[in-house]
């Protein structure tokens, strides 16, 4: 890319007005200029306003991203901007701003797979931001009540907690339905024409659909994009809204309750006969209306009680004496208590503090998605598992039978019982759960060096719902 356009190491031959990929686009801005009178411009000055570029460079660096394909990072935008940032609004002002292709990387899913990424550069990133920051106060009033996903002040808790709420209302069965590769199979013409709907200043329209076009640069070769909103881009999500907002309303219309969390749908019904209906007239609007695709193998109607068959960005429900409780759904607990036997593991652990903030930072994460869910007893199981993990990591650490026999002693233990431990032959799993070890390594000791003492957390967080 030249300096004019978004830094260094960029792909010059893309800022050549002759570029015959982007002919047509760059005809329909000098169109669109030519009819500027008809346009409403405030929205574009809006976005290319001093203070909203500055903003939105602000929350790129908070995100801490990865450098885009001309290796740009974060800390070297700031200087860049500062010189050129004039430069670059006058020239997306005339049309003449190209955006740099994506650079994809794929991520392994859990489940197998992989998810696919496209990162923009920092620069791309910071402009994409400045138009989400202004599109989003026109769209959120237009965005129906059951979404939650990328949405200022809604998070994934509320979303489970109003399917909760319509359980208890008697819909009790749920279509879940699973669009296979939704960020990367967005119809680019659809999407423009219900930009247009509610952005009436057509240049906006031309360089988010600029940004659309730009391409993904996989192994140093860049392919078109025909259609999709690259994952990764500050813009996608607020456009993957946009998209599926004609879902959620033309369901709100019928007046079936629809729960969304970006592709993450759920359609709730009070029999599965009414349940069957709905996941064939779902699936065929959202093919034939949308052109998206739905996973016919994954998408399925079922009881919103059936804990293992019903899961929810991570949640299941389960009734109990006519009252509904969230839960953590089964695979969700495995996921997490793997995790964190992994950070207690014998080998890895080579320094305890270290390893007790590592605990610390993921298990808070994980609390503040989960708490909401009702599981008190099964929290107090792994947080007892866990001091247990960290005594058996402490014990293996004081190696020699002198250095466990005077630390015990040091820690209060009686000659007798430190002498007996320390010459224990058990394994360091058995031996570290010893009363005379359990009580040198305490739950208050291992406290006040920085465990993070899950039941607790757990009691603060969940308080609040």
């Amino acid at each position: 890319m030249t300096a004019e356009n978004a830094g260094k190491g960029g792909c010059p031959q893309r800022d050549s007005a002759e570029h015959e990929g982007y002919a047509e686009a760059r005809r329909s801005f000098n169109l669109i200029w030519k009819e500027r009178d008809s346009a409403q411009p405030e929205l574009l000055e809006r976005i290319l306003n001093k203070d909203n570029l500055n903003r939105a460079f602000k929350r790129v660096k908070a995100n801490k991203g990865a450098p885009g394909i001309d290796g740009m990072t974060v800390e070297e935008a700031l200087p860049y901007l500062r010189e050129h940032q004039q430069e670059l609004i006058d020239r997306i002002y005339r049309g003449k701003y190209t955006p740099s292709p994506v650079r994809r990387v794929e991520i392994p899913k859990p489940a197998g797979g992989v998810r696919k990424l496209g990162i923009p550069t920092v620069i791309d990133r910071t402009i994409q931001q400045a138009i989400a920051q202004q599109l989003t106060p026109i769209y959120e009033p237009l965005f129906a009540d059951g979404s939650y996903g990328y949405r200022p002040g809604r998070c994934a808790k509320n979303a489970i907690q109003r399917v909760k709420e319509y359980a208890e209302q008697g819909y009790t069965f749920a279509v879940v339905l699973d669009l296979s590769k939704y960020f990367d199979t967005l119809n680019h013409n659809i999407l423009l024409n219900l930009l247009r709907r509610n952005v009436k200043d057509e240049r906006v329209v031309q360089l988010i659909k600029r940004y659309l076009k730009s391409g993904v640069m996989e192994d140093g070769v860049v392919m078109p994009t025909e259609e999709g909103s690259p994952q990764g881009g500050n813009l996608s999500p607020l456009l993957a809204n946009i998209y599926l907002n004609e879902f959620d309303q033309e369901f709100l219309k019928r007046g079936v309750p629809c729960v969304r969390y970006a592709d993450d749908i759920v359609l709730l019904a009070k029999s599965k006969r009414a349940s069957e209906r709905l996941l064939e007239s779902s699936t065929k609007y959202l093919e034939e209306k949308l052109k998206l695709t739905v996973n016919r193998e994954k998408s399925r109607t079922v009881s919103v009680f059936a804990i293992r068959n019903f899961k929810f960005l991570g949640f299941a429900l389960r009734r109990n004496s006519g009252r509904v409780y969230i839960r953590v759904h089964p695979k969700s607990w495995r996921k997490f208590k793997s995790r964190l036997k992994d950070l207690t593991s014998r080998r890895k652990v080579q320094s305890v503090r270290p390893a007790l903030e590592e605990i610390k930072v993921y298990a808070r994460g994980w609390l503040n998605h989960y708490g909401i869910a009702s599981m008190k007893s099964l929290i107090e199981d792994i947080n007892g598992w866990l001091y247990h993990r960290i005594r058996m990591c402490i014990w293996k650490q004081w190696k020699r039978v002198r250095t466990k026999y005077r630390n015990l002693k040091k820690l209060g233990v009686p000659e007798k019982y430190a002498w007996m431990a320390a010459n224990s032959r058990k394994g360091y799993w058995r031996t570290s759960n010893l009363p005379s070890v359990k009580m040198a390594i305490s739950k208050e000791r291992l406290i006040r060096i920085g465990f993070y003492d899950l039941a607790d957390a757990y009691q603060s967080v969940h308080v609040n719902y």
